[in-house]
């Protein structure tokens, strides 16, 4: 399964590899499937980055990302557990908890690597959802590569746990702030998870 949206690309451009290589055995300019060869490389690497795996919810709140876990701090009321994506990581986020979208929100800055402190000042896309805990928010963030973000969901939609509500293409990372006095973190930084399927955090007891 692919993400949304990306099938049609990836089908013309199966499409054009096929009828390039068509056309250059026919002819026999077989010079020419060197570069036949260089975009079917591309072609197969944009299939491995918008593959788009079913997944079962985890147990708890879980992770908006497939990643490693980048950091985990707490500002004040809430815990920021952020994630890192490399570039073959799964790049479909997926939402922590159910909920309903109540905005969503861009806003402007730079492209700063995301492994950086100065990621926070890069662009970003706010989600915030009204769940059973309060207020859930997710950001997703720019990088220095990574510089599309892309929504499937907008305000006043239905998210399940483990949902489908966007993107990033390219890298970059996915945020998740949650009310401290409503949730105990149980990932530490360095831990791999899987967007939908990876417990993050617990409901405090």
């Amino acid at each position: 399964m692919f993400a949304p949206g990306s099938g049609r690309y990836l089908a013309v451009g199966f499409a054009f590899v096929a009828a390039a290589l068509a056309a250059c055995l026919a002819v026999r300019a077989y010079l020419y499937l060197i570069p036949v060869a260089i975009v079917l490389g591309i072609v197969i690497f944009l299939a491995v980055f918008f593959r788009d795996p079913e997944r079962t919810a985890g147990p708890g709140i879980v992770s908006a990302a497939d990643g490693r876990v980048h950091a985990v701090v707490r500002e004040g009321a809430r815990w920021r557990i952020a994630v890192f994506m490399n570039v073959t990581d799964v790049h479909v986020n997926r939402s922590p908890v159910d909920g309903t979208v109540r905005s969503t929100r861009d806003v402007a800055g730079g492209f700063r690597p995301a492994y950086t402190p100065d990621a926070l000042h890069n662009r970003q896309r706010e989600y915030r959802l009204d769940t059973a805990l309060g207020e859930v928010e997710i950001v997703q963030m720019t990088g220095w590569v990574a510089r599309r973000l892309v929504s499937f969901v907008r305000a006043g939609d239905r998210l399940a746990k483990g949902g489908r509500f966007g993107m990033i293409v390219l890298g970059s990372r996915v945020d998740v702030l949650l009310p401290a006095d409503r949730v105990r973190p149980t990932v530490q930084v360095g831990d791999r998870v899987r967007a939908g399927a990876s417990q993050i955090a617990e409901v405090a007891r």
